[in-house]
């Protein structure tokens, strides 16, 4: 099979951007901005399972390493994004918004 797909990484200062840049260029990925990258992917079997396979193959991951990649779900046909390697850390942009805040209670 093939989908298209969005990979967005983060591999940490000592990252191993080479093998991953190498990779991607083997897919012939489109550059998207900073760290994010547009392929086709060919795979047999599970998506998920064939990508995370292969990415931790080329990029013998650590702690610091983040990759997380959006796809059209074959069955449901929505949108879908998970980390294949990594997890989500606290947003950079967290405490810019002002919100509504509740009134202090006071006690009579």
């Amino acid at each position: 099979m093939k989908s298209a797909i969005w990979i967005c990484f983060d591999l940490g200062v000592r990252g191993d951007y080479g093998s991953l840049y190498t990779w991607l260029d083997e897919h012939e990925a489109k550059e998207c901005g900073d760290s994010l990258g547009f392929l086709n992917y060919e795979y047999s079997g599970s998506l998920v399972k064939s990508l995370t396979a292969e990415l931790e193959k080329v990029l013998m991951p650590t702690k610091q390493t983040r990759v997380y990649f959006i796809y059209r779900d074959n069955e449901t046909k929505k949108m879908k994004g998970s980390f294949i390697i990594g997890g989500r850390k606290a947003s950079p942009w967290f405490g810019y918004a002002v919100r509504a805040t509740q009134p202090d209670m006071e006690e009579s």
